[in-house]
């Protein structure tokens, strides 16, 4: 690829960036192989893709714990190795010195446009600073709840006009976010399930400019396990009649979502996919509880009831732990590395070939994984060709 790339990590300091920007610089050191990461398989053109080595990072957060004491807290948890954090030590302060204060709410500019403005330019000097090819800019901050759709929310004019006047609170984080993302001419990926990419005039402003952008909710867990599973059913001809699922949480992303409101959003992401893949409605309860004591790590339990040849009743129970941050994290590195090569490539809209690794795909209905996966490895070679 011609020139180096950016990844600008909205919610730099939280736990998935946090496992990001330690995991990238153990790769480009040679320090552990590339697990769990989609594009070391997917014999990316070098031409149109940036490799570990091409990928500068920063961001933007309002948490002020430095990256280093993050990655000592994640190793002491499990996520890291314990040793990681020592040996990257450089690496760390250097994406530290490259997170700019985030949006606040509470202590942020009257005006919102003035807010929008003030990101969008700290990715554009990042982006100077550097001299990079492109910045890629990802959310991986917390989960928003959603948002009762306003009249300005439906029109780009309308927003801006909304935007310009001081006291309004007219877009959640998210929004903001994307908007500033797309008014420094950057692709924008959303890792959350947060509103940023569901409110129209956002995403106008995006094909205006000719941008592309991807999400929504990383497809981490459970999901994963889902639209693995549930295309299973369905080939076979069993009736799934009810898919319960419990997740419970610990750490961050735990408490952030037992606020009220919060989880909403999440757990539609993840009724939506799984009634797409089964075809039609199921009997789904799904709920996520806050554990402290887990820590860093998210359980997951599904009951699968589902009925057989002449009416048997049969049932699959399973159960999935792991820590989330390093299940996102290399997804979090590949979509950085896909939309680059888009960008590169001139793709602009949706980047509904990404649905591989979302809950929710924008562009895109399909949920079942083999086909995601077929339908990304034919755009990795589209995108190629391209060229």
């Amino acid at each position: 690829m011609e020139g180096r790339s950016g990844l600008w990590l909205i919610g730099g300091r939280g736990s998935v960036a946090t496992t990001a920007i330690c995991g990238l610089a153990a790769l480009r050191a040679d320090l552990t192989p590339a697990t769990g990461s989609v594009t070391e398989r997917l014999d990316l053109d070098p031409a149109m893709f940036p490799s570990w080595s091409e990928l500068v990072v920063g961001g933007h957060d309002i948490a002020r714990t430095p990256l280093r004491k993050r990655a000592e807290e994640l190793a002491a948890a499990g996520v890291l190795p314990a040793r990681l954090p020592a040996a990257v030590t450089d690496e760390l302060e250097a994406a530290d010195r490259e997170i700019r204060p985030g949006y606040d709410a509470v202590d942020g500019p009257a005006r919102q446009l003035d807010a929008i403005e003030g990101l969008a330019r700290d990715i554009a000097e990042f982006r100077r600073t550097h001299d990079l090819g492109r910045v890629v800019v990802v959310n991986v901050s917390s989960t928003e709840p959603p948002v009762r759709p306003l009249p300005e929310h439906a029109d780009l004019a309308a927003l801006d006009r909304a935007l310009a006047s001081p006291g309004r609170d007219v877009l959640p984080s998210s929004a903001l976010a994307a908007y500033a993302a797309f008014l420094a001419d950057c692709p924008y990926v959303d890792f959350t399930p947060s509103p940023g990419l569901r409110i129209p005039a956002v995403v106008e402003l995006a094909h205006r400019r000719n941008l592309s952008y991807a999400g929504s909710d990383g497809k981490t867990g459970e999901t994963l396990l889902r639209s693995a599973l549930a295309p299973m059913f369905v080939a076979r001809g069993l009736h799934v009649r009810s898919w319960a699922g419990t997740n419970l949480l610990g750490g961050g992303d735990g408490a952030n979502l037992a606020q009220e409101g919060r989880a909403a959003g999440k757990l539609a992401s993840k009724s939506r996919g799984l009634e797409a893949l089964l075809g039609g409605k199921a009997d789904a309860p799904l709920h996520i509880d806050y554990v402290p004591d887990l820590g860093e790590r998210k359980v997951a339990w599904d009951h699968i009831s589902f009925e057989g040849f002449l009416g048997a009743r049969m049932s699959l129970q399973l159960t999935w732990q792991g820590h989330d941050s390093a299940l996102a994290a290399p997804l979090v590195l590949d979509l950085a590395r896909l939309v680059a090569g888009a960008h590169a490539a001139g793709e602009s809209g949706p980047l509904g070939a990404l649905a591989f690794f979302f809950k929710d795909p924008v562009g895109s209905d399909e949920h079942r994984l083999a086909q995601q996966e077929r339908d990304l490895v034919a755009w990795v070679r589209r995108i190629a060709v391209s060229r």
